[in-house]
């Protein structure tokens, strides 16, 4: 069973940067695919980052040149580097991480961006 604990959610005012992290309690990335999710009030749970074991990333429009996905694979860590902060990105934000038939969640991490 991977567990997966994410950090670093606060408040920040629009325009702001946080930078969050997801601990695995395991040695994955090699093999799973890693995303950051984030649920707003009332909406569906959204993908707002992801990296392939590859290497390779992908973000939706909303967000694609504000946060950058990263992983260090000797910390067993991946980040979510979020700049520009909208009071939209305003959501609890889930680590993912996805294998072909097993998945696993975080516990998720709130963000405010507020002024």
């Amino acid at each position: 069973q991977v567990q997966l604990v994410e950090s670093g959610g606060g408040s920040v005012q629009p325009g702001g940067s946080l930078r969050l992290s997801c601990l695995a309690s395991e040695s994955i990335f090699n093999t799973y695919a890693m995303g950051w999710y984030r649920q707003a009030p009332g909406k569906q749970r959204e993908l707002v980052a992801a990296v392939t074991n590859g290497g390779s990333t992908n973000y939706p429009d909303s967000v694609k040149g504000r946060f950058t996905i990263s992983r260090d694979n000797a910390k067993n860590t991946v980040y979510l580097q979020m700049n520009s902060l909208k009071p939209e990105d305003t959501a609890v934000y889930y680590c993912n991480a996805k294998w072909a038939l097993w998945e696993y969640w975080g516990q998720g991490t709130q963000v405010t961006v507020s002024s």
